[in-house]
């Protein structure tokens, strides 16, 4: 058992700025009485201890007073995407069986029209309910659900321990070091591992939040320039976003920002080079939903000497490659750690998350002669688009259920801006145009995942066995 991690921090350093957003500030004594008002709120309401609730909304505090209270109350919180359609957020809420829905006002229209969920501001002007707060957790309750896409087309809900949340946090720490004076830039969406990750390590560390509704390249700039924050995540768009605006204005990282954490796929060794000569200290991180964050990182010492790499797994992290009997052999990037989800729920929840006590990546890398991990691929049909996961066979899902499709295979285009789009191949059984397509994929698919290109074509490439040969697609352009 270990303390709750809200009470805890707030009785070690109550006086201490736990967050700032748009010039307000809160310590962490403040962020402790609102979440227990805020559990109390919810208790009166009929939200029960431990049950599985999904909640959703901007990043902003009341967003986070909402996920500390569901915290207190040791509800499993399903992370809803804010960027997904009516139909896929549908089908999370089904799959995730929830109690309830809690969604921040400014949201309300984004989920299924029959969803009746509980407001915030429902939430914030209702009465009060005392309960008894566990003053201790267990290791092995369930803090976090997220949904990552699956490689069959259906999204999979990854359940996240304190445990898991906990080693992710440590291992951190224990990599990049911290001070009193440490602010970590959140520009990052709070549903995603990356944003939550952050305010994981601000309630074990005690370290300040700057918190941005939405990635803001100016304000980003200045902070840095300024010395305002002293580190920030990032995934490749953003930190190209951040270097550029560095170039333009003819400024450098000030020396008290320490890091940039760069993850959400492959940074461009040019960043990286741009970076160091701007003064701006970026590492490579890889990870995933599954493993609560960061699995490697790339130490800015070594961004150069080792560029491409992910770095070696932090602490109390393992990492092989399937059947590789020497360096540079290439294969499947296998996992090992407590910070690796105990695993699924819903229609994957009979699936196991790990076989022989590792977890099976999918992506393919190797290991150099110093044990530094370079990332190949990132599952072989997987599209990173601005940090964004896309798996081709959702959409190909999607384009398939339109009655004038015959057949579709959709793979990656490179993308100055986003690092890599999503390009459509489509055979078709009667007329339609790529306006009606298009239209029919914004209706039951996120923005970031509907194609970007549309190519109608006479047949798709397949191998002996009849299987869609995606890496084939790009020449069919040719």
């Amino acid at each position: 058992m270990y303390p709750n991690w809200i009470l805890q921090r707030a009785q070690l350093t109550p006086h201490r700025t736990a967050l700032n957003f748009e010039g307000q500030i809160w310590t962490f004594e403040k962020l402790k009485k609102i979440s227990i008002e805020r559990a109390e709120q919810l208790t009166a309401l009929g939200i029960k201890p431990k049950e599985r609730v999904a909640i959703m909304g901007p990043s902003q505090p009341r967003l986070i007073f909402m996920m500390y209270a569901c915290m207190h109350l040791q509800c499993e919180m399903v992370m809803l995407n804010r960027k997904l359609s009516k139909h896929e957020l549908e089908y999370q809420i089904k799959d995730a069986q929830v109690e309830k829905v809690l969604v921040d006002d400014e949201d309300n229209s984004l989920l299924p029209d029959h969803q009746k969920p509980l407001l915030f501001s429902e939430v914030e002007s209702s009465m009060r309910k005392p309960f008894e707060i566990e003053k201790e957790w267990s290791l092995d309750q369930t803090i976090s659900i997220m949904y990552t896409s699956g490689t069959t087309g259906y999204p999979k809900g990854v359940r996240q321990t304190a445990g898991n949340h906990q080693a992710s946090a440590l291992a951190s720490v224990l990599n990049i070091g911290l001070t009193e004076e440490d602010v970590w830039l959140c520009a990052v969406p709070l549903f995603h591992i990356s944003g939550f990750s952050i305010l994981v390590r601000s309630l074990l560390y005690g370290n300040a939040v700057k918190l941005y509704k939405k990635f803001d390249e100016e304000g980003a700039v200045e902070d840095i320039a300024n010395g305002t924050v002293t580190h920030m995540s990032a995934v490749a768009v953003m930190l190209q976003r951040v270097i550029q605006g560095l170039e333009e204005r003819g400024l450098r990282a000030s020396p008290k920002f320490k890091l940039l954490l760069a993850g959400g796929g492959p940074v461009p060794e040019n960043y990286i080079e741009r970076a160091h000569r701007l003064k701006l200290k970026v590492s490579q991180t890889y990870g995933m939903t599954e493993t609560s964050s960061q699995t490697a990182t790339l130490s800015n010492e070594d961004a150069l000497r080792k560029l491409g790499s992910a770095g070696k797994p932090l602490f109390f992290n393992q990492i092989k490659i399937a059947g590789a009997l020497s360096p540079r052999e290439m294969g499947e990037i296998l996992i090992r750690g407590p910070h690796v989800t105990p695993g699924y729920i819903g229609h994957f929840s009979e699936k196991g998350a790990t076989a022989d006590g590792w977890l099976h990546t999918g992506d393919i890398g190797y290991l150099d002669e110093e044990g530094y991990l370079f990332v190949v691929d990132r599952r072989s049909d997987l599209i990173i688009s601005g940090g964004e996961n896309i798996y081709p066979a959702e959409i190909e899902n999607v384009l398939l259920s339109h009655e004038a499709v015959q057949e579709a295979g959709v793979c990656a285009l490179a993308d100055e801006t986003w690092g890599q789009v999503p390009a459509a191949f489509i055979v078709l059984k009667s007329d339609a145009e790529e306006s009606e397509l298009m239209q029919f994929c914004t209706e039951r698919l996120a923005k970031y995942k509907v194609p970007k290109h549309f190519h109608f074509v006479p047949a798709l490439p397949r191998n002996g066995s009849d299987k869609l040969m995606r890496r084939k697609l790009k020449d069919l352009l040719k």
